[in-house]
């Protein structure tokens, strides 16, 4: 009776997150590298991250994720210069 009771409230006291098996997704990696670089990343999502995810996989979404941005922004001002008079 005691065992029946002690498993029932480990079901209830843990997170959804502890529950779930295997490492974080690509869209989850995704959004933790874009919170991360925003300053927005929440202290669960950090946990999970860390807890179950593999470095490489976030410094490869990051790379790409920078170099994508700086690029952007490298078009959006050469097309703001060319439309200004260039």
């Amino acid at each position: 009776m005691s065992d029946l009771k002690h498993s029932t409230t480990n079901d209830h006291d843990s997170a959804p997150e502890d529950r779930e098996s295997g490492k974080p997704n690509l869209l989850q990696v995704v959004m933790s590298v874009l919170a991360a670089l925003f300053g927005v990343q929440s202290g669960r999502n950090r946990e999970r991250d860390f807890k179950k995810g593999s470095p490489g996989d976030y410094i490869l979404v990051y790379v790409i994720l920078v170099v994508a941005m700086v690029v952007g922004m490298i078009v959006t001002v050469n097309l703001v210069l060319s439309s200004a008079g260039g």
